[in-house]
């Protein structure tokens, strides 16, 4: 079973092919990026419009983030990157809810998001 988090953790949420990835703020919530809408149909056909789209910044219940599927802290880039310390990380989390970011596949992901927010530098291993 998953180590309990602490504020600041990152959250890796195993969704078969992918990875989805959370920041936990403490009381069992967790901060993402979720896209704005789902079922919005896609802007042009240009390669720019189709891995670049708008995600929304939501504060959920961890078990609702995750829901079926396994998940685990994963720090992994501590070894490379030193964390701010964890309120400031918190703090850093709570200025983004309900905004609106750009979200790109290789340049703007879940794990480049709570990597900014951990490090203060966006990091992700997803994209070679």
């Amino acid at each position: 079973y998953p180590s309990d988090p602490v504020p600041g953790d990152l959250i890796e949420i195993k969704r078969g092919i992918y990875q989805h990835w959370a920041l936990y703020v403490g009381d069992g919530y967790v901060i993402h990026v979720t896209p704005v809408d789902e079922n919005a149909p896609p802007l042009s056909a240009s390669t720019v419009t189709l891995l670049t789209k708008m995600a929304k910044v939501k504060m959920e219940l961890m078990e609702k983030v995750a829901g079926n599927d396994d998940w685990n802290v994963n720090n992994k880039y501590d070894r490379s990157h030193i964390p701010f310390p964890m309120m400031e990380i918190v703090w850093r989390a709570a200025r983004w809810i309900d905004r609106e970011v750009p979200y790109d596949l290789l340049g703007s992901n879940c794990e480049h998001f709570v990597t900014m927010l951990r490090y203060g530098e966006a990091v992700s291993d997803q994209v070679s």
